[in-house]
Formats: structure tokens, sequence, C-alpha cells
């Protein structure tokens, strides 16, 4: 073969390859960003990172995490030491800015903190609308506010002081040592002062202040014959005699309401009014159920898991809703959470 059939087998080689082989230009990375799922974790959980470059692109499984220095495996870490960890990322010769990681032993977790209402009310009573609409003016101030109608006095429909929703908390109300009716007890033992809606401070002052250092969460699911309910409590620091309250309510309750009071129009006779919140079962003693001591230390989460056929007073189980409460040995609530029908929620933590 002439030198000129070789070249021309070589051009041809050289043109194949040359057609069928995509080059790619790798994008220049300036900069890489290195984010957490939650830069504070108790000893024992995992903290997740993520690397980013500088136009937004993922590289998470492609750069190296460096925790004080000393490269990890995986972008996950844990410890069992509690302390602040220095974290930086690296991308070949790209290093991220560096961030702080904080494991503790739970006591630093703080809860939101909500207070219980627990208005003790009746269908018959004139003046119970004033607490009703007191209720309605916290509330437009606060979202941590969980009221509770506890209705008396009377299941006789014969009697003047009837009411289809009565509860009996007669043991409760011993202890109270409060007579009449209406009267509103703030996370249980306080006494809301009357007139209930010109004090509406006190009410919010209650949601303020040093934090209660466990929350609650619940998880529940309704069908129209059970409930299963899951309530969990957290702790931040180490308590003892504890005791849990868990409510059964009912929203939507349609009744003729007797009013007193300038409220709903001032009308003598409220037809068809609606109440809420109306307290139908509870699941525990009135008093709560105790919990033992050795499930409430600092960064323990204690479960009570209840499966129960729907209360039979409930007239609609698509109005249920859930309130739970742990108590101190001087009876008062401590923190409260309410939860809705099929609800699973977690722990409000920060």
């Amino acid at each position: 073969m002439n030198k000129f059939g070789v070249l021309g087998i070589l051009l041809i080689i050289f043109s194949f390859f040359s057609c069928s082989t995509d080059y790619k230009i790798l994008e220049s990375v300036e900069s890489i960003g290195l984010t957490t799922d939650n830069s504070i974790k108790v000893i024992g959980e995992t903290i997740t990172f993520t690397v980013t470059t500088n136009s937004g692109e993922i590289i998470t499984e492609d750069a190296t995490i460096l925790v004080n220095n000393t490269p990890i495996d995986g972008n996950t870490f844990t410890t069992t030491e509690i302390g602040t960890y220095t974290v930086q990322a690296k991308y070949y010769s790209v290093l991220s800015e560096p961030i702080s990681v904080r494991f503790h032993d739970g006591s630093e977790i703080n809860f939101v903190k909500r207070v219980l209402i627990e208005d003790y009310t009746g269908t018959w009573c004139g003046n119970c609308p004033r607490v009703s609409h007191a209720i309605e003016l916290a509330r437009a101030q606060s979202e941590f506010i969980v009221p509770v109608g506890i209705h008396r006095s009377s299941s006789n429909p014969a009697d003047a002081a009837y009411d289809p929703y009565n509860f009996d908390s007669s043991a409760l109300e011993a202890v109270l040592n409060m007579s009449g009716y209406p009267k509103a007890l703030l996370n249980r033992m306080t006494r809301w002062q009357p007139l209930e809606q010109n004090n509406i401070t006190q009410v919010i002052n209650l949601t303020q202040g040093d934090n209660p250092k466990l929350g609650l969460s619940m998880s529940n699911q309704v069908t129209s014959t059970n409930i299963t309910l899951d309530v969990n409590i957290k702790f931040s620091q180490d308590f003892e005699n504890l005791k849990l309250v868990v409510y059964v309510l009912e929203n939507g309750l349609i009744y003729d309401q007797v009013n007193y009071t300038a409220f709903y129009g001032g009308l003598p006779y409220i037809t068809n009014f609606e109440h809420e919140h109306v307290l139908k079962s509870c699941l525990t003693p009135i008093f709560g159920e105790p919990i033992a001591s050795e499930e409430t230390k600092v960064g323990n989460t204690y479960t009570k898991s209840f499966s129960i056929s729907i209360p039979s007073n409930i007239a609609n189980s698509n109005n249920i809703e859930f309130v739970a409460f742990v108590t101190g040995d001087d009876n008062k609530a401590i923190n409260v959470r309410k939860a809705n029908r099929n609800e699973n929620q977690e722990f409000e933590e920060f």
C-alpha cells in the first residue's frame, strides 16, 4: 500500500473517533456550600450533611466531610460525646466555610409552652357564656391555648340544671373547693379571675416565662368504632412524681344555651348554640395516671398507648379531639397539647 493509502486510512480512523466521541467540559466550581438538617442534636442522634456547588448542584456523594478536620465516611455524623464540632466539606481542592454542630444530653431542648383552660360550664348556666366569650378573646391573642369544656350539673332531663353533656368532675371540684358556676381554671389549679373577659393577660402570661422542659405529642387513628392513641412525652430535665391526664373531647355539639350576659347578641336564650371542646371521656384517672420516675429523666421519651372503643356518649366520631397534659405533685399542669382526629404530631422543640 502506498503512503497515500495509509494516510487515507488514518484520516478515516481519526474522523470516526472524532465524530463519535462526546467531550464534556466541566463547569468551574469556585465555591461550595455545606448545610445540615439540624445543627443541634442529642448524643446518639444523627446529623445529615448536604454539599452544593456555587451554582446549586448537589455534590454530596463526591465531596468529603471533615469533622474537627478529620474526614468521615459518608455524609452523616453521630457521637456519644457532648460538645460542639466544627464541620467542613471538601471538593477536590475547594473547601466550604466551616459550620458548627452541637451534641448535648437532651437538657438543651425547649418545648412550646401551652396553657390549659378547664371551663366548668353548663347549658343551663346563664353567666357561662361569659367564659366562652373570654376564651375566644384569649385565643385571638395566642395560639398556645388549649380549652376544655367541663359541663355540669345534672344528667336528669327533669332537673332545672339539666345538661345533656354533664361530666362528673365532682372529685376534682372538691379539691378545687370553689363553689358555683361558671369557673375557669388555668393549668388546672389557678382560678381565671372573673370577670374573665377583663383578665385576658392572666391567660397569656402563662404561655410565657420559664420553659416547661417537657413536651407532648400525640398520634391517633379514629374509625367509626375504635380509637388508637399514643401519647408521647419527652423530657429535657429530670422530673419526679408526674402524672398524665388524657381527655377525649367532642366539637360541634348544638344545644340551646341560657344567657344572662350581653355577649352573643345579648339574647336571654341562645338557640342552637355550638358547644366546642366538650369533655366526654377521661382515659386516665381524672387526677392523672402516675409516670414512673425512671421514665421522667432528661433525654427520655415516655409513651402511653390506648386502644378503646368510641365512647358511647360521642355523637359524631368525626368531631373527636384529644387533650393530654402532665401534672406535678401539686396537681398543676406543667404542659398540655391538643390533637385533632387522625393527627400525627411531632414534638414542638426549639
